[in-house]
């Protein structure tokens, strides 16, 4: 076989056979092949897209070209959730000890910031001590021991992914629905679960920024999720606006922890526990959403989610003891509304930029991260202000990257006399 001819083939609208992925595949992964062999492969496999058993197959390839998570001795149901993207999207971080606290086991795969999107990796990284490079039997020790591991991905689960991801960022190729699908599934495949749950975020600041781009993304996901004998649910989120009241990297896990002490904002909430009852629905825990809610509730009201948090800060080191000295700020700003009335829209894509000049975020892959940046949302969508009322508090350890981020925020919002209601879910 000719391995370069596959990009020419799918570039002519070829279905290429799983045994023809998996050579090439592999013969990238060992470097047979370069990355400008395989760059106009995952140029026409974004221009002409793959058939769904095409699909299926790149997943698996990418799964088989490392090492699989084998969790034992425990009879929880394995679960797992993953959001494609957002900005101030902390939900994994209530969820997963929110769902281990429910009696299910957690083994989270988690990744880095995106783009203008922040990532869960570097979130809990800001927590002292808190220990993410794990073997994988720490990991799965750690899910049979406490019912929950969160950790980075790491070099022998999906190396294809990995190395393949590195390449489409810098080739345009991120939003290629079979490139997404056998990325995240692959992953999520290999840490041995049953269940899944996809937040498929959409709107201004979301990558399928249209319920259009977002459903196929979605419906091919739950597909490839069954193919392997997943249980996967899709819901669908709104990312026209940032979600809950902060979006950046110590903040973010502070905003988190008082939501599961029970003082987290209502969108946050909604959406966890839509996510939550989706999974406690697979599990048998009950077959009611509605009773699933009130599952989730009563143990966050109880303070077993919140335990459940700290066990897990134990198992991997954290150390939250002295809560007032962590990750300080030195500089902050607040930006005021400049009119009357109430916030019509906010521009998350431009928000989520600005939170990167801040310092939650990569531009270069060079870029230092700044533990103590972050965004708070005084006002949201919906919300009525008047000149001079907080709409935004930014902070940071860096007052040129601060001042830098003031100018990107300044006119992200817009203010009308007509009083409008932001969606949360959408129905495909």
């Amino acid at each position: 076989m000719n391995l370069k001819s596959l990009a020419h083939r799918k570039a002519n609208g070829e279905a290429i056979p799983g045994k023809e992925l998996a050579i090439f595949i592999t013969a990238y992964v060992d470097g047979q092949i370069t990355d400008d062999d395989m760059t106009p492969f995952l140029k026409s496999v974004h221009s002409n897209g793959m058939t769904i058993e095409e699909t299926i197959a790149f997943t698996e390839v990418m799964l088989n070209s490392g090492d699989r998570v084998q969790i034992s001795g425990i009879d929880a149901y394995l679960a797992d959730k993953h959001s494609t993207g957002g900005v101030g999207d902390k939900v994994s971080i209530v969820l997963a000890p929110l769902m281990a606290a429910a009696g299910l086991a957690i083994p989270m795969l988690a990744g880095r910031s995106l783009g203008h999107t922040g990532g869960t990796i570097d979130k809990l990284e800001t927590i002292p001590g808190f220990e993410m490079n794990l073997t994988i039997e720490q990991f799965k020790s750690n899910v049979e021991n406490h019912g929950i591991c969160i950790m980075g991905q790491t070099d022998s689960i999906c190396p294809a992914d990995r190395k393949m991801y590195a390449l489409r960022d810098v080739t345009g190729t991120i939003d290629s629905i079979p490139l997404i699908c056998g990325s995240i599934m692959s992953k999520k495949i290999a840490e041995g679960i049953q269940g899944l749950v996809l937040d498929i975020k959409t709107g201004n600041g979301a990558f399928m920024n249209t319920m259009e781009r977002a459903v196929p993304l979605g419906e091919t996901l739950q597909k490839v999720g069954e193919a392997f004998n997943v249980n996967t649910d899709v819901v669908y989120t709104s990312m026209n606006q940032p979600l809950g009241r902060t979006a950046g990297m110590w903040c973010e896990i502070e905003e988190s922890m008082t939501s599961l002490k029970g003082g987290g904002p209502q969108d946050l909430m909604d959406v966890i526990y839509e996510l939550g009852s989706k999974l406690l629905v697979q599990a048998g825990v009950t077959r009611s959403e509605t009773a699933a809610i009130s599952i989730q509730e009563n143990l966050i009201q109880t303070g077993k989610a919140y335990e459940k948090f700290e066990e897990m800060l134990s198992a991997q080191s954290g150390d939250i003891s002295n809560l007032a000295n962590i990750n300080s700020p030195q500089f902050e700003k607040i930006i005021t509304a400049q009119s009357n009335g109430f916030i019509k829209s906010m521009d998350t894509l431009k928000i989520g930029w600005a939170a990167v000049d801040l310092g939650c975020g990569r531009r270069n892959k060079s870029d230092m991260l700044d533990p103590t940046a972050g965004i708070e949302f005084k006002a949201k969508v919906g919300d009525q202000v008047a000149i001079g009322d907080p709409i935004f508090r930014c902070f940071n350890s860096n007052q040129n990257n601060l001042n830098s981020a003031i100018k990107s925020l300044v006119d992200t919002i817009t203010i009308d006399q007509e009083k409008v209601v932001h969606t949360l879910f959408y129905n495909p």
